[in-house]
């Protein structure tokens, strides 16, 4: 059984980011990716400090790799099924075989929940379809918006996004009016924001230059970009399965280290924050990895 010091779960910006600093720790690290990070979608990022002309999730998973490839490191394309945990350290056990590793960060990041559409990930990569206004919001400056899903989410992303476009409608899916809502809907109104209930079930479709959204009344209405607010599923299961504490907002609970509550357990990026950028995951990386090698034995010269 190969023995590692730090076994990292998930490939994203903040499982790459951290294997480059242990790396460079002299650490011995493997990680394993199933490829199904988000940020694989973004078609251009332009709040990631450092790249003047944007940058897409792709060319920025592509470049960290190609990074860890100078300390021979190269992401493991399995999916980790279980931790168990051991006196001295963590079984890892995948399809394949088993690992043994002293630490294990947890970088599984989260999977966004969208109403029924053909061709989701094309509508991502062409800006139809988006799910973080704080970071495009300014890339859609003057168009006209949609935010879709329980009106206690879809509210508040809406009254953000009235900062960049005044033509925004909420189509709520909400089964029946959530209680404690109405003080949203007057701000909403207050606002100019639509609020329209959309047709349970009914797939987004493409339409000339932009998204359809039918709603139940039997209207429909054409957007520039539609907005998902329906929640996510964090990848926090594997750290939750061993026990390790879970906000209510479903992230990992970690310390100023980013150390979770099973000892030996570490965790980055999206599954320990509901700020979902590229700028806090390498922060988190950075934080963990760094704790990491400072609770380990020391790695003498």
């Amino acid at each position: 059984m190969q023995q590692f010091d730090c076994v990292i779960i998930g490939g994203g910006p903040a499982g790459l980011t951290a294997a480059v600093y242990l790396a460079r720790f002299r650490r011995r690290v493997a990680i394993f990716d199933t490829g199904a990070s988000r940020s694989r979608l973004i078609p251009r990022s332009y709040n990631c400090a450092g790249f003047a002309e944007g940058v897409s999730g792709h060319d920025l998973l592509t470049s960290l790799v190609q990074q860890l490839s100078r300390y021979d490191l190269v992401p493991r394309n399995e999916e980790v099924l279980r931790l168990l945990r051991e006196d001295s350290g963590w079984r890892v056990v995948t399809a394949e075989a088993e690992w043994f590793a002293a630490t294990v960060l947890i970088a599984t990041g989260i999977r966004d929940l969208h109403p029924p559409i053909d061709d989701h990930d094309e509508a991502v990569r062409a800006g139809l379809l988006r799910y973080c206004p704080i970071c495009d919001g300014y890339d859609v400056q003057g168009q006209s918006l949609c935010v879709i899903g329980p009106l206690r989410h879809a509210g508040p992303k809406a009254r953000f996004l009235r900062t960049f476009a005044d033509r925004v409608t909420v189509a709520t899916t909400d089964e029946q009016p959530a209680p404690g809502t109405g003080a949203l809907e007057t701000d909403l109104a207050d606002l100019g924001v639509a609020v329209r209930e959309a047709a349970l079930g009914a797939a987004l479709r493409r339409e000339r230059n932009g998204l359809a959204v039918s709603f139940a009344d039997g209207g429909q209405a054409v957007f520039d970009t539609i907005y998902p607010a329906m929640g996510a599923m964090k990848g926090s299961g594997l750290a939750e399965a061993l026990g390790a504490a879970i906000d209510p907002e479903g992230c990992l609970v970690v310390d100023t280290h980013n150390r979770a509550t099973v000892p030996g357990l570490y965790a980055a990026g999206d599954v320990v924050s509901d700020l979902h950028q590229i700028s806090v995951a390498l922060g988190h990386a950075a934080v963990a990895a760094t704790a990491i090698h400072n609770d380990l034995p020391a790695r003498l010269a």
